[in-house]
């Protein structure tokens, strides 16, 4: 019995332990480092250019998670996997591995504005999707350390539609899943990857794209509507609207 007894103390005051030491690092601010590198997709011919985020530190982070970030649509002028560094800097300083494609190059076709976008931009989003395959494949090569189980894909506006299309056609692959204010694309009806979306205050999403009330609650799916109009949604947007978005963004990745 005082042997039982001494087992519980010991596994209660270890269980505790891990505990405090798991608050303490979801709590702790990494400094953060940006590198950048473009990979080329031989089989596409094309030439996919990324920033990495992630937290400065001489120890290695276990079972460090990694997020694909997909930025709006920025008319072709690149430089857009920088603009919303308000986020990929806050992830990275969370310890997530976080990394932001350059889906758009200058000798693209311009994104379609006319006619029946679901359709006409599904090749831009197919493109996208093919994106993230293939920087998912050449990190599992290089950094096979990072934890490849739990991924997570947060895209904003047509980036959004791009990371909902891949989270359709490669379920398996993805943990979660966090649209800002995309419109185009249909969200997945699916408890298994977790699909959160924000909401700006001045766009609808076209119909079909979100879930209704039911299926929110079946998938146990979250649609958070937010005051932030969908152009502020990128570094453009006030301090307190940036907090509000990270806010959200890592309130759901803390969720189990």
């Amino acid at each position: 019995m005082k042997y039982t007894l001494s087992v519980l103390i010991a596994a209660s005051i270890f269980m505790t332990g891990c505990t405090l030491q798991k608050k303490n690092t979801e709590n702790r601010d990494y400094e953060v480092k940006l590198d950048t590198l473009t990979f080329f997709d031989q089989s596409r011919n094309r030439k996919i250019p990324v920033a990495f985020y992630y937290p400065k530190t001489n120890k290695k982070i276990p079972n460090q998670q990694i997020i694909i970030f997909n930025h709006g649509y920025g008319f072709n002028k690149g430089g857009d996997y920088f603009v919303y560094s308000y986020l990929t800097e806050k992830l990275a300083s969370k310890g997530y591995f976080t990394v932001s494609i350059q889906h758009e190059l200058t000798t693209d076709s311009l994104l379609p504005t006319e006619g029946n976008l679901q359709i006409l931009r599904r090749p831009f989003w197919q493109n996208g999707s093919d994106n993230i395959l293939f920087v998912l494949n050449e990190l599992k090569k290089t950094k096979p350390e990072l934890d490849y189980q739990h991924l997570i894909l947060i895209g904003h506006s047509n980036g959004g539609d791009m990371a909902a299309l891949f989270t359709n056609q490669h379920p398996n692959l993805v943990y979660k899943l966090i649209t800002m204010d995309n419109r185009r694309m249909f969200l997945p009806r699916t408890s298994v990857p977790r699909v959160y979306t924000l909401r700006s205050n001045d766009y609808p999403a076209d119909e079909g794209v979100l879930p209704n009330g039911e299926e929110q609650k079946k998938y146990h799916m979250m649609v958070q509507p937010t005051l932030i109009n969908h152009g502020h949604m990128d570094n453009k947007g006030t301090d307190e609207e940036k907090k509000t978005l990270n806010d959200f963004v890592l309130r759901y990745l803390s969720e189990q």
